[in-house]
């Protein structure tokens, strides 16, 4: 069972049992424990899962938190449990208090229904006020879990996480602006768009006619939109499959009409398999110069968003067979089966080798 499927389980546990959970003890028990177990981590091993883990705040001594997950005899992560039917705003505040005297990078506030991790983004050492990833078991989307795989013990890498942590703080900021202004947008907002097609002065007047305007057309954009994806999705469907190319051969992409009308979609395994590329090369090169681009037949991953420097292709778009392309010294691509993104590890010292190509040369 891979880790998508692990945490679609435990979310449908999480619904089956919860009305039957009725202390904070018994919900380390049923929810926590599970989850950190999930993660890859031995909550039976008290040199990797400390409980009741010690930190002395100032004058106060003997303060506890839950858990402190350990790496080289150093805690990485601090979770803090509640109830589940308890808010979880109300509680960040001590969690805060834990993390300034801790050495862990990271922290994790949880009900074992909704799960907030913070880092300190913000401030050194300080734990940042908002979470940088925040969801509800029970209504995880595909792209959280993928992100919660790179808290994963086999995935675990400090300087990736915090790289993908700084991202996704902005990410969700700028997402709830959006949100903001498209379900009440302001009038500077109005405005923008209202001066370019309404020649006259902006009266108040103008503008609310406008704000009506503005909200209409971006439901309908938002329609189309989805309307657009699920034809494509379709067509997809009812394509005939189309046979792949013999492993060790180069792929030429066409550029005839019909690919052209196609839409690019870069999917979660895509995605997941582009973190996996990431944290192999994260010991020869910063997470923030592996980047991707998609294209029609393949997924490709960069240094420095450059062409010239390739790294590697993935071909995960056949419902029968996938590929991965390893380029060499001469920037020549060799094709391999794979059967699951993690078969990616078997070419972790090819993938090493083309990186040391790249790693002193400047952006």
């Amino acid at each position: 069972m891979d880790f998508k499927d692990q945490i679609k389980q435990f979310s449908e546990r999480v619904s089956k049992l919860r009305d039957n959970i009725h202390t904070e003890e018994a919900t380390k028990n049923a929810f926590i424990m599970p989850f950190l177990q999930i993660l890859g981590y031995d909550v039976f091993n008290p040199l990797e899962v400390v409980p009741e883990f010690i930190c002395d705040i100032g004058i106060k001594k003997g303060e506890k938190i839950d858990y402190a997950i350990f790496r080289d005899g150093s805690p990485i992560i601090l979770v803090e449990c509640k109830h589940w039917k308890q808010k979880l705003d109300v509680h960040d505040g001590q969690l805060l208090r834990y993390f300034h005297v801790s050495k862990a990078k990271f922290s994790i506030l949880t009900n074992g229904t909704v799960f907030r991790f913070y880092t300190d983004l913000v401030e050194p050492n300080k734990m940042d006020e908002k979470p940088f990833l925040e969801f509800n078991i029970e209504e995880i989307k595909d792209g959280q879990i993928e992100q919660l795989k790179e808290f994963h013990k086999a995935y675990f890498d400090v300087d990736s996480i915090y790289q993908s942590a700084s991202e996704l703080k902005y990410i969700n900021e700028i997402r709830h602006l959006i949100t903001q202004e498209f379900n009440e947008p302001n009038d500077e907002f109005v405005k923008y768009f209202a001066r370019q097609v309404y020649p006259s002065v902006m009266t108040s007047k103008v503008v609310d006619a406008f704000r009506t305007l503005v909200k209409r057309t971006i439901t309908n954009i938002i329609n189309d939109t989805i309307n657009e994806r699920l034809k494509s999705a379709i067509a997809k469907h009812d394509a005939p499959i189309q046979e792949e190319p013999a492993p060790g051969t180069m792929t030429v992409a066409n550029s005839t009409a019909s690919n052209q009308d196609k839409e690019i979609v870069t999917t979660d395994e895509e995605l997941e398999s582009f973190y996996v590329v990431r944290s192999i090369l994260r010991t020869k090169i910063p997470a923030s110069r592996i980047t991707h681009r998609d294209a029609l037949s393949y997924f490709a991953i960069f240094i420095d968003d450059n062409n010239r420097k390739p790294i590697c292709r993935l071909y995960l778009n056949s419902p029968t067979k996938r590929y991965i392309g390893v380029f060499d010294v001469d920037k020549k691509e060799t094709k391999f089966e794979i059967r699951t993104i993690d078969d990616i590890y078997n070419y972790s010292e090819s993938l090493i080798k083309i990186a040391d190509l790249y790693a002193d040369t400047k952006k």
